[in-house]
C-alpha cells in the first residue's frame, strides 16, 4: 500500500459503511452499556435493540473507548504504510474519547493529530470526509486536519427530541437544562454549540416543532452548496418526510443522508429522536 495520511474516527460519526470502505476512514467504536452487557456500538448492538431497551426503562450508559484500543488501531495504520494519522472525534463535552485518542497518541509509531471537532453524528462524519478526501489528492497530515476544522466550522447541527428525560439522565443536557421546567407543556428543538447541546426553540407540539426544524434548515443552507443528512432513532417516516422536504426546499443541495442514529447517541436522545446537520462544502 502506498504511504500516506490516514484518516480515524469514531462510531459516532455514522457514515455509511460504503463511504467509510470508499474513502479509506477507520472507525473506532464506543461502548453501550446495557444492564451488565458492554456492547461495542456498530457491530454488536443496533439501534432498534437500544430504543426497545430505552422504551423498557433499563438502564443504559456509554463509555469511551480505552487509550489501548486506539494505539493498537494507530499501530495497526502504520503498519499499512501510513506515514501520520489524522484522527477526529466527537466533541469532548459528550464524551472521554478525545482524551483516549491524545494519550494514545503519544506513543504512536507514526504523527498523530487528534482533533476535537466539537461535533457528533454526520456533523462529525463530514468532518472526517472532508479530511479523507484532501487525504486522497496527497494532503500533507497539516492539510488533512485543516480540510476537517475548516468543515466543522461550516457545520450546524439541529435536532427535536420528545422528551428532555434522556438527556437529563445521562447529563448531556447542558444550557438546555433551563428547558426542563417546561418540559411537559413545549417541545424543545435544541442545537450543537461550542460542542455543547444548547436550547434553540421552545414550541407547542411536535407536529410545529418538526416544521420549526425544516424552517431553520432551510433557512441555513441558504443558496450556497451544502450537505444536509437527516437522522433519526426509531422514527424513519417522520426522517424520510423531512428529507423529501428538503430535497424540494434546499436549493443549493449537493448530498443528503438519511439514516437512523446509533446506540451511543439514541442513549442520551431517547426513541423519536429527529435530528439535521447542515454542512457547507
Amino acid at each position: 500500500m502506498s504511504r500516506h495520511v490516514a484518516i480515524v474516527t469514531d462510531s459516532t460519526a455514522y457514515l455509511p459503511p460504503p463511504m467509510m470502505e470508499r474513502h479509506g476512514i477507520t472507525t473506532v467504536p464506543l461502548t453501550v452499556v446495557l444492564g451488565d452487557q458492554a456492547l461495542q456500538e456498530g457491530t454488536e448492538i443496533s439501534a432498534r435493540s437500544l430504543a426497545l431497551a430505552l422504551q423498557k426503562r433499563r438502564p443504559v450508559t456509554t463509555s469511551r473507548p480505552s487509550p489501548e484500543t486506539f494505539a493498537q488501531t494507530y499501530r495497526a495504520i502504520a503498519e499499512t504504510g501510513a506515514t501520520a494519522i489524522v484522527s477526529l472525534h466527537l466533541s469532548s463535552e459528550f464524551s472521554g474519547t478525545y482524551d483516549a485518542a491524545v494519550l494514545a497518541a503519544k506513543d504512536a509509531p507514526v504523527p498523530v493529530r487528534v482533533v476535537d471537532t466539537g461535533m457528533v453524528a454526520m456533523a462529525l462524519g463530514f468532518c472526517a470526509l472532508a479530511a479523507a478526501e484532501t487525504a486522497q489528492a496527497g494532503g500533507s497530515l497539516d492539510e488533512a486536519a485543516a480540510a476537517a476544522e475548516k468543515r466543522a466550522g461550516g457545520t450546524s447541527a439541529y435536532f427535536y427530541v420528545d422528551t428532555l428525560d434522556y438527556l437529563r439522565r445521562g447529563g448531556r443536557i447542558g444550557a438546555a437544562q433551563a428547558l426542563l421546567g417546561s418540559a411537559l407543556a413545549v417541545k424543545p428543538l435544541l442545537q450543537l454549540e461550542g460542542g455543547r447541546i444548547e436550547p434553540l426553540e421552545r414550541v407547542r407540539t411536535a407536529s410545529r416543532a418538526i416544521a420549526r426544524l425544516e424552517e431553520i434548515v432551510v433557512e441555513r443552507a441558504g443558496t450556497a452548496p451544502v450537505d444536509i443528512a437527516v437522522h433519526h432513532l426509531a422514527a424513519p417516516e417522520r426522517a424520510a418526510a423531512l428529507a423529501d422536504r428538503l430535497r424540494d426546499r434546499v436549493l443549493g443541495l449537493a448530498d443528503l443522508h438519511v439514516s437512523e442514529v446509533g446506540a451511543v447517541i439514541g442513549a442520551h436522545t431517547g426513541p423519536g429522536l429527529l435530528g439535521v446537520v447542515v454542512s457547507a462544502r
